[in-house]
Parts: structure tokens; C-alpha cells; sequence
């Protein structure tokens, strides 16, 4: 085994957002504010408080052009948004068409949160509690085991390397982000095909509605429903897609002469232990703030360094002190507070598929000059009336040299990945 200190790099992604298929227009659509938050009926019928959510579009009329009839037959929506994501990332990196032979020096960490529900509520359960467990075809355990996505994606592309998924609930994207860095600055392998993929089932979203910690009140305007930083913030929408990223070795990118959008240069998961205020769903705020600390100081960088944080923010109480936490972090006064912005407010929350879009989102930002405004915070919450110059409302462009992206999960998970323009 190498023991290489790799610096590792961005050289391609692929992105299935509500508001954007493919990095044209999902950067498109972070500009200009667009949201992909809609009313949706079937939630209507199920008797939600929350009809609206964050579903990728149009997507039943592009499959085909990236699966064959055959694969999307064995293919539920988490499958076919990560397959699609999956595609693209590879090709913008400029990567050859898969052959017969394993391509030994990629692996993918694919990650997501409540995959295969939609296939166990619609199909497994009903079919098996009427007896008809011989209908359940043979491709029923490859939709519903956990590794689903990334298994499917290791075929379709031939990968040799590690292979695997993760789950840690909303940092699972940011986390697969930090697992796949290791394995490249180790010198382990040249390529990871990192992030998460999430799909947009009713059943997924269920238990969050019942809890009461999704929007309501929004449902007849449904753009108008994510509200990260608000004061009228009523909970978060529920979001899905896929995004993922290709992490490459520098060397391996430059030999190859691979377009670099930008350099990972910190990374950290860690979690709060549900001890001094933390539980399955609240943060401990020292465990938030160790874990940007550490990715600060594995970076080699201070807090003052930061330029702009695209932050977890996802329109729940949390809020406030999320905000709190990133400023004790890094060290600053809420006047000396960098950017911030929340890419929930134009997509909802994709759980274990938000920390991949959110990179998206940030790498794109960052390699490409600008800052995309956070919608529906006019109302700032009272406890960050002191950041108000910080929060971003409108799109601007920046010169920013470093963003810090972070991730907080149920279960006083933390994740967070600092990126610098290359």
C-alpha cells in the first residue's frame, strides 16, 4: 500500500436536482433562484401536512437515453436518479466508456439515507402479505439491500476498486465525501466517485411529516415553502436527487491531463455523542464545532481563511444555532462572519443525497465566481439579525478562494469537507 500524502482533487460531476438535471442547469438554476419545490398530489392523497417537496423532473423521459429497458426493469428512483448522476459525473471528468475489463484504480462510495422504501411499500410488503411472494420477481433484493445504488452504479461503470455505501442519515453525502478523500490521499486508489442519491417516496417522508418537523402552511405555495435562516421558518421540505462527485488523486488528474474544478484540502466526520444537549436529533454543539475545527486544522488553514459557508440550514430551529456553532468554529465575531448560504431553500432537504448536491453546489460556486442567494430569509430569524450582512440574498459574484461545507445528521452526526479553488 501507498503512503502517499495524495492531494486530491475535482474532476467531475453529475447532478439530478428538482430544480436541474446536469451542471448546466442546475448552476443555471442556483443563479438565478430558481426552485424545484412544487405541490405534489400523491402527498395530497396520502393526507400529509406537508404536500410539498424537492422531485426531479422529466426524469421518465431522459432514463432511456442513459439505461437500457432491461436495467431500469431491476432500477427503483433512488437507482435511476444515482445511475444518471452516476453517467454524467463520469463523462465530465473525461473519463474513457467502461470496458470488459474492472477499471482497478476507481471505487465509489455512494451513499444514502431511507433508499428502497418505495419499493418495499409498493411492491414487497403488499405482495407478500397476500401471498404472493413468487410475483416479487428476481431483481427484488437488488432494489431493496442497502448498497442498492452503489452496486448498480460499480456495474454500469466497471469499477474495481472499493465499492460501497454509507448512511448517516443527513451528513450521509458530505460523509462520503470525507471516506472517499481518504482512500485518495492514502494513495489507495487515483479515483472515487463520491455522494449519495435519494429517492422522492411517500414512505421515506412519512415518518418526518408525523414527527411535524416538515414545512406546513405552505402547501398553495410551495416555492415559498423552504425557509433556512427565517423567522417564519416552519420546518424543512423534503427533497431528493442525486449528486456525486469524482475525488482524484492530483496526480492522476494532471497526468491525464483532467480538468480540475477544485482542491479538497480539510476534511472531518465525527459525532456529539447525544451527551451535553446532543440527541438523535439535536446536535451537541461542541461535537458540530469540533468537527469544522478539525477540518480547519487538517486543511492547514484558519478560520479567518473561510470566504463562504454553504451551510446545513435546514429551516428548522436548528437554525440559530447552527449559525452559532460555525462562528465559534472559526473564530470570529458575528461582524467578521463570512457568506452563508443554504441550497435547501431552492431544493429541500434530499437527506442522505443533500450533502452531495450541496458540494455540487459549492464546487460549482467556488470553481466558477459566484454566490447563489439563499431564498425566503427577508424575515431573518432575531438571533441572526447580528449575521445579516452575511446572508446572501441575491446572487452575487465573488472571488472566494476557500468555502467550508458542512452536514449534521440525526444520530449527533457531523461531517464537514473545506474546498479551495484550484
Amino acid at each position: 500500500m501507498s503512503t502517499n500524502n495524495e492531494r486530491v482533487v475535482i474532476t467531475g460531476m453529475g447532478v439530478v436536482a428538482p430544480n436541474g438535471h446536469g451542471l448546466a442547469n442546475f448552476e443555471q438554476a442556483l443563479r438565478n433562484g430558481v426552485s424545484g419545490i412544487r405541490h405534489h398530489q400523491h402527498l395530497a392523497e396520502a393526507n400529509f401536512a406537508c404536500q410539498v417537496g424537492g422531485i426531479p423532473q422529466n426524469i421518465d423521459d431522459i432514463k432511456s437515453d442513459y439505461l437500457t429497458g432491461e436495467a431500469l426493469m431491476a432500477m427503483n428512483e433512488a437507482m435511476i436518479f444515482g445511475a444518471i448522476a452516476a453517467i454524467d459525473c463520469w463523462r465530465d471528468a473525461g473519463l474513457a466508456e467502461p470496458g470488459d475489463e474492472p477499471d482497478w484504480d476507481t471505487g465509489a462510495i455512494i451513499g444514502t439515507g431511507i433508499s428502497g422504501l418505495d419499493t418495499i411499500g409498493q411492491k414487497l410488503i403488499p405482495l407478500v402479505d397476500n401471498g404472493k411472494v413468487k410475483r416479487l420477481g428476481s431483481t427484488m433484493v437488488e432494489q431493496v439491500m442497502a448498497s442498492s445504488s452503489s452496486a448498480n452504479i460499480g456495474g454500469l461503470l466497471g469499477l474495481g476498486g472499493q465499492v460501497t455505501t454509507n448512511s448517516s442519515a443527513c451528513t450521509t453525502g458530505t460523509e462520503a465525501i470525507v471516506n472517499g478523500y481518504h482512500s485518495i490521499q492514502s494513495g489507495r486508489l487515483k479515483r472515487m466517485l463520491v455522494g449519495g442519491t435519494e429517492g422522492a417516496s411517500k414512505y421515506s417522508w412519512a415518518g418526518f411529516d408525523a414527527m411535524r418537523v416538515l414545512a406546513r402552511g405552505y402547501n398553495d405555495k410551495p416555492e415559498q415553502a423552504s425557509r433556512p435562516m427565517s423567522e417564519s421558518a416552519v420546518g424543512f421540505v423534503p427533497g431528493s436527487g442525486a449528486g456525486l462527485l469524482m475525488m482524484e488523486s492530483l496526480s492522476s488528474a494532471q497526468a491525464r491531463g483532467a480538468k480540475i474544478y477544485t482542491e479538497v484540502i480539510g476534511v472531518d466526520v465525527n459525532c456529539g455523542g447525544q451527551r451535553n444537549g446532543g440527541s438523535t436529533t439535536f446536535p451537541n454543539p461542541t461535537g458540530v464545532q469540533r468537527c469544522i475545527t478539525n477540518a480547519l486544522n487538517h486543511a492547514g488553514i484558519s478560520g479567518s481563511d473561510v470566504d463562504l459557508i454553504n451551510g446545513h440550514l435546514t429551516a428548522t430551529m436548528a437554525d440559530p444555532y447552527e449559525v452559532n456553532n460555525w462562528r465559534q468554529a472559526l473564530g470570529c465575531s458575528p461582524e467578521q462572519f463570512p457568506k452563508i448560504n443554504s441550497t435547501k431553500s431552492l431544493i429541500g432537504h434530499a437527506l442522505g443525497a443533500a450533502g452531495g448536491l450541496e458540494c455540487i453546489a459549492s464546487v460549482l460556486q467556488l470553481s466558477n465566481g459566484f454566490v447563489h442567494g439563499s431564498l425566503n430569509c427577508e424575515d431573518l430569524h432575531p438571533d441572526l439579525q447580528a449575521y445579516a450582512d452575511s446572508v446572501i440574498h441575491k446572487t452575487q459574484e465573488s472571488d472566494a478562494q476557500i468555502l467550508a461545507k458542512a452536514s449534521f445528521g440525526f444520530g449527533d452526526v457531523n461531517a464537514c469537507a473545506i474546498f479551495r479553488k484550484f
